[in-house]
This record gives C-alpha cells, structure tokens and sequence, in this order.
C-alpha cells in the first residue's frame, strides 16, 4: 500500500516538473532578448507563449529572432554602428562647409553693398 502511494506520489512530481520545465523552455528566447536589450522584447515574450500553445512548433525561430540582435552592433547583418558613425562626420563636414559658404556669401554681400555707389535717380534731380 505504501508503494502505490509513493509511486503516485512520483507520478505527480515528475508530471509538475515537466510541466514547469516546459513552461520555463518556452521563455528562454524572451530571456535572451531581455539580456541583450533586443527592441522586439514583447513581441518575442508573446510569441513565446503562441509557441506554447503550438506545441513550440514556432520556438526555433524564437531563438533565432532572439539571437539575432545584440546591443552593440545591431542586428549583425552589417556593421551599421560604423556606418552611421562614417554618415555623421560626413553630415558634420557639410555642416562646416554650408557655415563657410554662408560666411562667404555675407562677406560678398556686404563688399557689394558697400562698394556699390548709390543709383540716382535722373527724374528726382530734375524735379
């Protein structure tokens, strides 16, 4: 009697803790994404469960998505941190160069201003 007891006992314990590590498999693509600040975090937190529901048919590609991004260089495709460092000394320099233009073209506006003699006009003087 003792050992059905025991045996049911066992049952339950191995039937909860598979249930929980499931339940704990399912969330690891949303740990992921939390560690490596992944913009997508929600999305892959409720498809996260969706998979739980599909039996994980869709998980792999959880860890996938997951995977994927990292903080530092994006989504790894390319290296877009470098690339967008390269752009912004370039809009830097054409700042600069759009200064020294706007400069120069005040300077002339000035010279012309002041080197010009003042139009007379002929039918004011006549008058």
């Amino acid at each position: 009697m003792f050992l059905d007891y025991f045996a049911l006992g066992i049952i339950f314990f191995v039937v909860i803790f598979i249930f929980y590590g499931i339940i704990a498999i399912h969330d690891i693509p949303y740990e992921i994404a939390k560690k490596r600040n992944h913009p997508q975090q929600d999305a892959l937190h409720i498809a996260g469960w969706v998979s739980l529901f599909t039996l994980h048919a869709i998980w792999p590609f959880l860890w996938i998505w997951a995977t994927l991004y990292r903080e530092d260089r994006g989504w790894g495709f390319s290296d877009s941190r470098k690339r967008e460092l390269i752009l912004e000394g370039e809009v830097k320099e054409l700042m600069n160069h759009v200064t020294v233009l706007t400069d120069r073209l005040s300077l002339l506006e000035q010279r012309s201003v002041v080197s010009t003699p003042p139009v007379s006009d002929e039918h004011s003087q006549e008058a």
